[in-house]
Order: structure tokens, then sequence, then C-alpha cells
């Protein structure tokens, strides 16, 4: 649900964004996109504040959104990120692709 022109709409993340998850995970953030899009850009927001496992397969659907929508000139935010989740950013050096609040 859009919550109004100022507000993104807020996607949010399982608690385990890992293989098993990662193809129902993966719809939900390409359709998330595509709402954004249609309600004329502004920003993807990805609320992490439940995962708290994330694995390649996660890290990878992350990315794809990220990508996806910087090619529609739209930021990617990552809300609310644990901090082993932060780590694997930091670790595998993704961290710089998406914008990061608390």
């Amino acid at each position: 649900m859009l919550q109004g022109n100022d507000r993104p709409h807020t996607l949010e993340a399982p608690t385990s964004l890992i293989a098993d998850t990662r193809a129902e995970f993966r719809r939900a953030a390409l359709a998330h996109l595509d709402v954004t899009l249609s309600a004329h850009g502004g920003r993807i927001v990805v609320d992490l504040s439940r995962t708290r496992e994330i694995d390649a397969s996660g890290l990878g659907v992350l990315v794809l959104l990220q990508k996806r929508a910087r090619e529609a000139m739209v930021a990617t935010r990552l809300r609310h990120v644990p901090a082993g989740v932060r780590q694997i950013l930091a670790l595998t050096r993704l961290d710089h692709l998406f914008e990061i609040e608390d």
C-alpha cells in the first residue's frame, strides 16, 4: 500500500533471506519496484528489521532490485538493517550500493 506521495512504499524483507525464500522475495521486490515506478519514482525502501539471516542468493535479490531501480533513476534504501546483515553487506562490499538508514 502506498503511503502518499512524500512517503515511499516500504517492502518488508523476510526473516530469512536465503535460497529457499529468494524466489518469493524476488517476485515481491520486482512488484514493489513496479508500484514505485508507477507512482512516479521516488525511492525503493526495503525494511530489513526482521531479517536475521541472509545468504548470497538474498544479496543477489537486493543487488538485482538496486540495479533495476538505478536504471530507472530511483534510489534504493535499506531501512533498519540488523548488525549481522550490515556486516555481510560491508564484507561483500555491497553496502555502497544502497542508502542505509537506522
